[in-house]
């Protein structure tokens, strides 16, 4: 098998990557909430703003 090097580009998945994420979070947070209430949630959602934060201010 040769490799010539013809290959298309790769599609770019960000949009759905961003999508699913909030998605997911959503159904998580929605969860917690039912399980354990809404400051469990809010809690939660506090925490993955600061990772999210974290990561922001690691890329600059």
């Amino acid at each position: 098998m040769s490799d010539d090097g013809n290959r298309p580009a790769a599609p770019d998945f960000t949009l759905a990557c961003v999508v699913m994420f909030g998605v997911n979070l959503t159904w998580v947070l929605m969860t917690i909430w039912i399980v354990w209430g809404l400051i469990a949630a809010a809690a939660t959602g506090w925490a993955v703003n600061k990772v999210i934060d974290r990561i922001a201010a690691a890329r600059q």
